[in-house]
């Protein structure tokens, strides 16, 4: 484990906080879970909890109001089960919602109700003041010069109120790097903590984002530069409060164990579900450990990397075989029966049970085992969970940032063979037998699948599937059709219905209004961790700012020396020529610039009545399109993916600005727009006035 530290304010050694946050933002863990989770951080090495469950009322909303005596007996068994197992119990409190710092009966009133918990014996203790509002009342604008100043002075006034505890912990408004105006090393808020907090509090942090897919030494070097000591990492990586459609079963991962002497701990947020952590948690605590990974020279075998990790992996600890652990001791939880009832063995050969195991309302005890004819239905029966099945599901929910291996495997070859679908014909072919090889292979993953269901659905441990139980279904479903799909494209089977049709049934969709929501703002999708068609870059879509004209001219300008062999000059003019070439400027909130690694490659820019511009090219306009849009893609862009989506948002946002329908204007000799246009399927060649005869111009309706 972490070597203990030195707190400069005391000169005691603290240990390294590592452990949970229940932190998340949804129906609490129950107290039974809470102590099981407690036995499980002392058999992994892990320290701490930090009770802190947004959805506990007098935790953040109600947080004045002093426990009953039915809840203070419950935290205080809870705190008494933290100690026996030697878990660092820190209880938190967010008051942030409505506070008045300035308000002295406010102070006193938390003060209060954090004396209640020490006496429930509680001795470590957190103020949060995420997630918040930051404008402050008037009452602490006059007394605070800053939200910082505020935040701090509770908060300190608070920490002497306790008598200094050894672990007290401060989340800030401003708790990752992405918060930061303008950025950690200049953030006014993030100075005045670390100049004015006291020295014995400790600062949470999530890392460059809310949810980080990688945390670097660098970037904790910068932090703590500004805090003036270590943070402790409040980690999200396994959160999935914010998406009810997605549960993280990878392990801990793309934070080097170079971090572990440069911070002051550790702490995972994780899932709302609690059984589903075990993988977060127990890959967390062999993280933690692996830091002493040499010993004498040697490495820790368990801990690091070997020839199938991938390259430039930590040497001290690798994921992959972390996860191995961790699945390896799972599997034993979910082979052993939680409660009297569990599921009925299923092998016909093991159905007499004793009765001490029958449950209190089964009326079959004793009746003759039942066994099938030659001619009827076999028994259904499924072979025990295996360590492939539960590899299976982590890398069917793995984590935020990625698919695991087999997921992305599917992904690819279903984009495939969807892509190659012309290849399966009556004439047999190089291409056909390897479309029918691959096809093959995908079905065996599919069923891969549905096998790994079946084990899962029947395995002794209830409590454990019925927090995956949603889950599993919806990824049996989604393979189902995908499976469905291919056999119709190799001609196994009949057109299916639940694929094709135009009005599909409820449960043959994602959908809501959220989804309804997203596909109508800009951006939505250029975050999907499977990209069409499979491949490195990564795509974003964001508004057009001037500073962008540049770029923009440098993509005009050299599209329109592929167009022709000619000279730019003897090209026939466009009007969209002065959006692109900057004589003109997109209409408010109607330019889009998309951007890749290595920056602007493309852009979609509109104004919403083209008339003037028109005119001036001597045109005249259709009545029924007014306005005007120009699009283009620098030739290393290759997915037509991200190209749908900003079109699709531009003309989202021009008929919010009023427009009633929009056209374009393309030479005949840039087949490639022309042919993205047509494909589009809305837009239709249009007759124009003045229209020179190499230009064709294209419009749809809004």
């Amino acid at each position: 484990m972490p070597k203990p530290s030195a707190s400069k304010a005391t000169g005691k050694t603290r240990r390294f906080i590592s452990g949970v946050v229940e932190g998340f933002y949804g129906r609490p863990w129950t107290m039974e879970q809470r102590t099981e989770l407690f036995q499980r951080e002392k058999k992994w090495g892990l320290n701490t909890y930090l009770y802190a469950p947004k959805d506990d009322y007098k935790h953040r909303m109600y947080w004045r109001d002093l426990y009953s005596p039915e809840e203070a007996e419950k935290l205080v068994a809870l705190i008494t089960a933290a100690k026996k197992n030697g878990v660092d119990f820190i209880y938190a409190i967010s008051p942030g919602l409505d506070i008045t710092f300035s308000n002295p009966k406010e102070v006193a009133t938390l003060k209060r109700k954090l004396d209640q918990v020490s006496g429930f014996g509680c001795s470590s203790f957190s103020l949060l003041f995420d997630d918040i509002e930051t404008e402050m009342c008037p009452a602490d604008k006059q007394a605070f010069s800053s939200f910082a100043h505020a935040q701090v002075a509770v908060t300190n006034e608070v920490f002497t109120h306790l008598g200094q505890p050894d672990t007290f912990l401060f989340c800030p408004t401003d708790y990752c790097a992405a918060f930061c105006t303008p950025n950690v090393s200049q953030s006014a808020y993030l100075h005045t903590v670390g100049e004015n907090l006291l020295p014995g509090i400790d600062v949470l942090w999530t890392g460059p984002k809310v949810v980080s897919h990688h945390i670097t030494v660098e970037s904790i070097v910068e932090v703590s530069s500004v805090l003036k000591r270590a943070p402790v990492i409040w980690d999200n990586i396994h959160a999935n409060d914010y998406d009810p459609q997605r549960i993280f079963m990878g392990p801990y991962k793309d934070r080097p164990t170079d971090l572990i002497p440069k911070l002051r701990g550790v702490l995972t947020n994780p899932n709302c579900e609690y059984h589903p952590n075990f993988v977060a948690i127990h890959t967390l605590a062999t993280w933690c450990r692996s830091e002493g990974g040499r010993v004498g020279g040697q490495r820790d075998v368990e801990m690091t990397g070997g020839d199938d990790d991938e390259a430039g992996s930590d040497p001290c600890y690798s994921p992959k075989r972390a996860l191995t652990l961790a699945l390896t001791d799972w599997l034993q939880e979910f082979l052993s029966t939680d409660q009297p009832g569990g599921p009925r063995p299923l092998n016909p050969t093991h159905l007499k049970k004793e009765s001490s195991d029958e449950e209190p309302m089964q009326t079959d005890v004793g009746d003759p085992v039942y066994v099938p004819s030659s001619g009827d239905n076999p028994l259904f029966t499924a072979e025990p969970l295996t360590l492939d099945d539960l590899q299976l599901l982590s890398e069917l929910f793995y984590l935020p940032y990625e698919h695991g291996s087999t997921a992305r495997t599917m992904l690819t070859e279903l984009d495939w063979l969807k892509a190659h679908r012309e290849a399966v014909g009556d004439a047999e072919t190089e291409m056909t037998a390897e479309w029918r090889s691959r096809a093959k292979c995908f079905d065996v993953m599919c069923v891969a699948v549905f096998t790994m269901f079946n084990r899962l659905s029947n395995a002794p441990n209830r409590s454990i599937l019925y927090d995956l139980y949603n889950y599993i279904c919806d990824i049996k479903s989604g393979v189902t059709l995908a499976r469905a799909y291919v056999k119709q494209l190799g001609g196994q089977s009949r057109p299916s219905a639940q694929v094709m049709t135009d009005d599909p049934e409820p449960w043959g969709f994602r959908g809501g209004l959220s989804g309804e929501f997203q596909r109508m703002l800009p951006c939505h999708g250029n975050r999907d961790l499977f990209r069409h068609p499979p491949m490195t870059s990564v795509y974003s879509i964001r508004p057009f700012c001037p500073e962008d004209k540049t770029e923009i001219q440098k993509i005009h300008m050299e599209m329109q020396r592929g167009e022709a062999k000619a000279p730019a000059a003897a090209l026939p003019a466009l009007i969209s020529d002065g959006l692109a070439g900057g004589q003109l400027s997109p209409s408010p909130n109607c330019g889009l610039v998309l951007e890749d690694e290595r920056g602007v490659c493309g852009y979609a820019l509109g104004l919403t009545d083209a008339t003037a511009a028109a005119l001036n090219n001597q045109r005249t306009l259709p009545g029924d399109f007014p306005s005007l849009v120009t699009m283009q893609l620098h030739p290393r862009v290759t997915d037509p993916a991200p190209a749908r989506r900003m079109i699709g948002s531009l003309l989202s946002l021009m008929k919010t600005s009023g427009s009633r329908g929009v056209l374009c204007e393309l030479r005949q000799g840039d087949r490639r727009m022309f042919d993205f246009y047509s494909k589009l399927g809305s837009f239709t060649t249009l007759k124009m006035a003045g229209l020179p005869q190499d230009v064709v111009a294209m419009g749809t309706s809004l």
